[in-house]
């Protein structure tokens, strides 16, 4: 990988704001963006088709629905061999984050990204928080529901992103230890926490050069 390449990681709770900060990121750095995008890369590299990455998109489970599910469309007939299996989807989706962090500098958001590129130089991992009132209110606007389906929402939605990232990973999903730096987005508000990030990855980029 090129030195001059920057990688950053955003791992995020539901409702946290991350994906928004994680694409200004990527705007002040001049760098790739990669959130759902990285299922269209995987499909492309596996031969499976787009929709059934993103209807298993961070679930650990999903192996486990398949048989009660129609075979998606595939370029081939992978979907019968032996390379199917739920690792080797992991792997897929991995190959494509590496294929995309070889090709310049890359803001990824979850998915594990921080492991799979954990050998990879000039990498940041940052995951956001939020306080629950902020994160519901942010569900509520944007998916047009009531507090308590927001509640389900992040509920399962967190539940399935940490069983996805403790079980590929064998780190602690929002755990402090798994990241470089960890922000609550209640606190500044998106904008000042992307300008708090922002100066950190900075900072952190100065220290790797010396």
């Amino acid at each position: 990988m090129n030195n001059q390449n920057i990688i950053i990681n955003v791992g995020r709770q539901i409702g946290s704001g991350g994906s928004a900060i994680a694409r200004r990121l990527a705007d002040i750095f001049g760098c790739g963006f990669y959130d759902r995008e990285l299922l269209c890369l995987a499909a492309r590299e596996s031969g499976f088709c787009e929709k059934f990455f993103e209807q298993h998109d961070e679930q650990k489970g999903f192996f486990r629905s398949l048989f009660h599910m129609h075979a998606p469309h595939v370029s081939d007939n992978s979907f019968y061999s032996n390379n199917f299996s739920q690792e080797n989807l992991f792997k897929f989706q991995s190959d494509a984050i590496r294929k995309a962090a070889d090709g310049g500098s890359c803001v990824f958001v979850g998915r594990c990204a921080d492991y799979v590129l954990r050998d990879y130089q000039n990498t940041v991992n940052v995951f956001i928080t939020a306080d629950s009132r902020s994160r519901i209110d942010r569900i509520c606007s944007r998916n047009g529901c009531d507090v308590n389906a927001a509640l389900k929402i992040i509920e399962a939605g967190d539940r399935d992103r940490s069983s996805y990232y403790n079980y590929y990973t064998g780190k602690k999903w929002g755990h402090c230890a798994s990241y470089d730096l960890c922000v609550n987005s209640s606190l500044l508000g998106i904008e000042d926490t992307v300008g708090f990030v922002a100066d950190f990855i900075r900072s952190r980029m100065k220290e790797m050069e010396k």
